[in-house]
């Protein structure tokens, strides 16, 4: 018989009918009760067995972690807690599992540190299960949201020679022999060796690319892996994590606030309409971790009240200067509660300033405009005070910065002052001044981290536990 998913059979209306279902092994009660799980849903399904018909044998094989497919009889269910179940009449034992040798034992609750070192089997769990879950329905809310927007779908290049504005350490692509690489008349490595015939990195962005589509298409998106070479091991940072980018002409600061906001908005709600059942089952399981916190470092707010709170009300919009005043004349600043104390405009905002305006000031999200210029990318559109550029940073709780953004600069003599200012190789970078040569015009975009808005709606604390396989210091598994 053809395989039902158990996302199905519990939409079915159990009438006895034949039905086969594959999947591992959940628990295994009295050698009759099997609560059988496909990843296609967060709950199990239970299967009964006739201890005479299915033989010891084949029972023994009936562990936790083994994957069984079973054809019988879909029924009403006796018991509580389920309203089908089906009554096996054939079982095959596709793969076997030794449950001595099993690492995820239901009767041993494991730690998400220890989840991280099995990452190739922690999909098994509730948690894990949940989250790869949303952040499937997240990806496609995205492309969804933009296609019915009628951007186009953009894929700049994962390997490349521009390192953008600078955003971070890259990671080298090479084929030069590390132990003996050609060398030029100065004695550096001679890149013109190399595959690409000149120094390549992977991509810490595809802003600039998209750009260059935006210049002809109007408004473009990418949503592709991106990589930083840096030493963080903090609970918000990954070498390798996943961007989308989209970039509009024609858009002025005002329009591309907007459609960040309606977009995060979309995504969320539907997330909170796909996976209901899944963002249950996270809230409850971070309401049990923020009881382990102290008082005072507790959220304020359950994660289901905390996602509709998001999409129900509008994002406060403030600027850079005006945050700087609320921060530097608050109570939290005056009694040096900050690691960082606020005490002069101009200063690069952090983590903790962000949380503090979005958590305890507005307690709602947060758009922060008109950055400093000397702390913001070389792209950003100038402002006339000559201080700040049309930047724009969207702040959550929990998280901080989820979004950064800006209307791009495209005067072209602005442009080309701003990257000697900050000694940027204005020849290599022709090919992105010439859509200011040719037919520029406004335009703007953003950059949203993924992984960080998988986080805020799955409720996680360690952005770690968002990406199938994460890629930070010291650690490349898998």
């Amino acid at each position: 018989m053809k395989r039902t998913k158990i996302s199905a059979l519990l939409q079915m209306i159990p009438q006895g009918q034949m039905v086969n279902l594959k999947g591992w092994v959940r628990s295994f009660r009295n050698n009759q009760f099997v609560a059988l799980n496909d990843g296609s849903t967060l709950h199990n399904f239970q299967v009964v067995l006739n201890m005479k018909a299915v033989g010891e044998g084949m029972l023994k094989r009936i562990t936790s972690g083994a994957c069984i497919s079973v054809t019988g009889s879909l029924l009403a269910s006796q018991g509580k807690g389920q309203s089908a179940e089906v009554m096996a009449k054939e079982i095959e034992v596709l793969g076997d599992c030794d449950p001595e040798k099993y690492p995820l034992q239901l009767k041993n609750r494991p730690s998400l540190e220890y989840l991280r070192e099995i990452a190739h089997l922690r999909f098994r769990t509730n948690t894990f299960g949940a989250v790869f879950r949303v952040r499937n329905t997240l990806a496609y809310a995205v492309h969804q949201f933009f296609n019915e927007k009628g951007f186009v779908y953009l894929n700049t290049p994962v390997i490349t020679a521009s390192d953008a504005e600078g955003a971070g350490e890259m990671f080298r692509v090479t084929t030069l022999n590390i132990k003996n690489p050609p060398l030029n008349e100065n004695g550096e490595i001679d890149f013109r060796e190399d595959f690409f015939g000149r120094s390549t990195n992977l991509t810490v962005s595809g802003q600039l690319e998209g750009e260059l589509g935006a210049m002809a298409l109007s408004e473009i998106y990418t949503f592709g892996p991106t990589f930083r070479a840096e030493n963080s091991n903090t609970t918000r940072h990954l070498a390798e994590f996943w961007m989308i980018e989209p970039e509009m002409a024609f858009y002025d600061l005002n329009d591309n606030m907007d459609i960040a906001e309606e977009m995060l908005k979309y995504v969320i709600k539907y997330a909170l309409e796909k996976n209901n059942h899944d963002i249950d089952f996270l809230a409850k399981r971070a309401e049990e971790e923020e009881k382990q916190k102290p008082q005072q470092e507790r959220a304020e707010m359950g994660l289901l009240e905390k996602l509709k709170f998001s999409v129900e009300h509008d994002f406060a919009r403030i600027t850079y200067t005006e945050a700087i005043e609320i921060l530097r004349n608050c109570n939290h600043n005056k009694k040096k509660k900050f690691q960082y104390l606020v005490d002069s405009w101009g200063i690069d905002l952090q983590s903790e300033h962000e949380r503090y305006l979005v958590e305890k000031h507005f307690k709602k999200p947060v758009i922060l405009t008109d950055y400093p210029k000397a702390i913001k990318a070389f792209y950003m559109r100038q402002n006339d005070d000559e201080k700040t550029v049309r930047a724009m940073d969207i702040l959550f709780p929990g998280i901080g910065e989820i979004v950064g953004g800006s209307q791009r600069e495209e005067r072209l003599e602005k442009l080309e002052q701003r990257m000697r200012e900050c000694n940027l190789p204005i020849q290599e970078l022709n090919w992105y001044l010439d859509t200011r040569r040719f037919g520029g015009c406004p335009h703007a975009g953003f950059g949203l981290g993924f992984e960080r808005l998988v986080q805020f709606v799955t409720g996680m604390g360690n952005i770690r536990d968002v990406i199938p396989f994460p890629r930070t210091p010291k650690n490349a598994e898998f």
